[in-house]
C-alpha cells in the first residue's frame, strides 16, 4: 500500500455504485467514512460514469440512504459531456440516445435536442434504449457525425449481478456500422478529469479517486491521480494480476479505508 499517497489526498472523489452503495444497499462503513472526512475538513464528490441518472437523482438516493449529499458534489458522466460540447460549441444541436435525466441534464447547458440533422450524436447509458433509437443512431454514425459516448463501461452493477451498460451498446453500434465514437467523456478519459479540475480547484496531484473498477476508476491512475481500489463491487483480487492498471491502495471496502486512514493519521 502507498501509504505516501493516501496521505496527500486533499479532495477524494467517490464512485457510487459498487463503491458506497449497491442498488439499494448501502455499502459497509460509507455512512462512517464519509462523516469522518468530514470532521477533518476534507472535501470529497462523487464522481460516476453512470449517464442514465442526473445530479438531482442522486442526491434523492444519497439522501435516502443517510448521507447528506448536496447537488454541488456531484459530477456524472453527463454534466462532463455538457461540459465537453459547451466548450466546443455552445448551443449545439445534439441527437441523443439516452433516459430523459441525460436529456435534461444537457438541455440545461443550452443544447437543443434534435431528431434530425444535428451537430453531435451522443450515446448515453440508456435505461429507456428502444430497437428505433439504436437504428436512427446507427444510421448518424454511418453518416459520419460527430460521435460522442458519456463513458465506457461494459455493465452497471446491481444487487443481483450485472445489467448491460454504454460500453455493451457501442459494441453494438461498432458492429453495424464499422466505427468506434469519436470521443468518450467519462472515467478514464482526460475529458472528465478536466472537468472536475475545473469544478473543483483541485490539481491532479491534490485528487485521490476511490472506486471499485480496473479499467474506469483505476485506470484514472495513468492521469497522475491517487487510486483505491475498493472490492465491494465489480472487481475481485484474482483480477489484479491481468490487470494493466494498478491501484496505490486495495482495500474491501469503505469501512476498511476509513480504519486504514484513522490508523495512519
Amino acid at each position: 500500500m502507498n501509504i505516501e499517497r493516501l496521505r496527500n489526498i486533499r479532495c477524494f472523489l467517490f464512485d457510487m455504485d459498487g463503491t458506497v452503495y449497491l442498488g439499494d444497499q448501502l455499502l459497509p462503513g460509507a455512512k462512517e467514512f464519509l462523516a469522518y472526512l468530514t470532521s477533518q475538513d476534507i472535501p470529497y464528490y462523487f464522481l460516476t460514469n453512470n449517464s442514465s441518472r442526473s445530479r438531482v437523482d442522486y442526491v434523492k438516493k444519497l439522501n435516502h440512504l443517510g448521507i447528506p449529499a448536496t447537488a454541488n458534489q456531484i459530477f456524472t458522466s453527463g454534466e462532463a459531456t455538457g461540459i465537453y460540447l459547451n466548450d466546443k460549441k455552445p448551443g449545439a444541436s445534439l441527437y441523443v440516445v439516452g433516459t430523459p435525466s441525460l436529456e435534461e441534464e444537457l438541455r440545461s447547458f443550452g443544447f437543443q435536442l434534435v431528431e434530425e440533422d444535428p451537430d453531435y450524436i451522443v450515446l448515453g447509458f440508456d435505461t429507456t434504449l428502444t430497437y428505433a433509437k439504436l437504428w436512427k443512431f446507427c444510421d448518424f454514425v454511418r453518416a459520419g457525425l460527430p460521435y460522442l459516448a458519456t463513458h465506457p463501461d461494459i455493465n452497471c452493477p446491481t444487487e443481483t449481478g450485472f445489467m448491460p451498460d454504454i460500453g455493451a451498446m457501442m459494441a453494438l453500434i461498432s458492429a453495424s456500422t464499422g466505427r468506434d465514437a469519436d470521443i468518450i467523456i467519462g472515467k478514464p478519459n482526460t475529458p472528465i478529469i478536466e472537468a472536475v479540475m475545473r469544478k473543483t480547484g483541485y490539481s491532479i496531484q491534490d485528487l485521490g479517486m476511490v472506486g471499485d473498477r480496473l479499467y474506469t476508476d483505476i485506470a484514472l491512475g495513468q492521469t497522475g491521480i491517487a487510486t483505491v481500489l475498493v472490492l465491494s463491487g465489480e472487481t475481485k483480487i484474482e483480477d489484479l494480476a491481468e490487470s494493466p492498471f494498478k491501484p496505490d491502495i486495495v482495500v474491501d471496502h469503505l469501512h476498511a479505508l476509513h480504519q486504514f486512514m484513522k490508523g495512519n493519521n
